[in-house]
């Protein structure tokens, strides 16, 4: 059932007692008024509720945000300015309905225009499939929602973040295990990581000059004439300063090794 849909079934109920009590509550602020006007269209937010469910939210729950929705229609509704109150308390309760999903059912963090469209997403491409025949395409979908298709396909890929798996969850119907263990195994890049930082940190003990040298023999892979013509000084120079360098960072990985296994 649309938000249209909705309003007109809630208009039959608008009949003149309920426009008289609304005019009432509207001006006295009766609690016993509210209490009958929230019994009265109750069932109208059930019926927008139910036009949300079907996912992973239990529908009591959703109805609960549904009532909710209702008695702010209630409470904000203004009778002079001459609307049905169906026709104002379905988009308030369908907004009540939408901050629900989007503040409290998404696993991550996701930019609340995203949130927004995934929600309008899971209802307008339904409609869409049933009138086409067919899985509408992303711009299909932008044109009737009224956005960009990167938005569209922003939407469908964070769908996904509203719903977590357990790690416990099994995978498939037979003793493949269960989530976890699939999931996680030793990157072997690590290591790399590893020794990067220890070369980064042994390399402190050096001076800029020695650093520059050994940059340029092993990383640029000049011979030592051609570093001592690049820094003015001769090759034995640079041989003696590339020996001398290789002892100090080799003393330096030692200390930083055992500490580490001191630790």
């Amino acid at each position: 059932m649309t938000a249209t849909m909705a309003a007109r079934r809630g208009r039959q109920h608008d009949d003149g007692s309920d426009r008289a009590l609304l005019a009432r509550f509207h001006h006295e602020r009766r609690p016993e008024d509210r209490e009958a006007l929230t019994r009265r269209y109750l069932p109208l937010a059930r019926h927008v509720a139910a036009r949300y469910g079907g996912g992973s939210e239990p529908i009591d729950d959703l109805e609960q945000v549904a009532s909710l929705g209702l008695i702010k229609a209630i409470d904000r509704f203004d009778p002079s300015l001459g609307t049905s109150f169906s026709s104002y308390a379905v988009p308030t309760i369908a907004g009540e309905l939408r901050r629900h999903f989007r503040d409290h059912t998404w696993s991550l963090r996701v930019p609340r225009e995203i949130q927004e469209t995934t929600v309008r997403l899971g209802r307008v491409e339904p409609e869409l499939q049933h009138e086409l025949g067919r899985a509408p395409t992303a711009a299909e979908v932008a044109g009737r929602i009224g956005c960009s298709v990167e938005l569209v396909l922003e939407g469908r890929e964070a769908a996904g973040a509203n719903r977590m798996s357990s790690l416990d969850a099994p995978v498939g119907d037979d003793d493949a295990g269960s989530l976890s263990d699939l999931l996680g195994a030793r990157d072997a890049r690590l290591d790399q990581v590893e020794r990067a930082i220890s070369l980064e940190s042994a390399l402190e003990v050096l001076t800029d000059r020695d650093r520059e040298i050994l940059r340029l023999r092993f990383h640029d892979e000049l011979t030592q004439s051609e570093i001592g013509a690049r820094v003015g000084l001769s090759q034995m120079h640079v041989s003696r300063l590339i020996r001398q360098a290789l002892v100090r960072l080799r003393d330096a990985g030692d200390r930083a090794e055992g500490l580490r296994e001191a630790a």
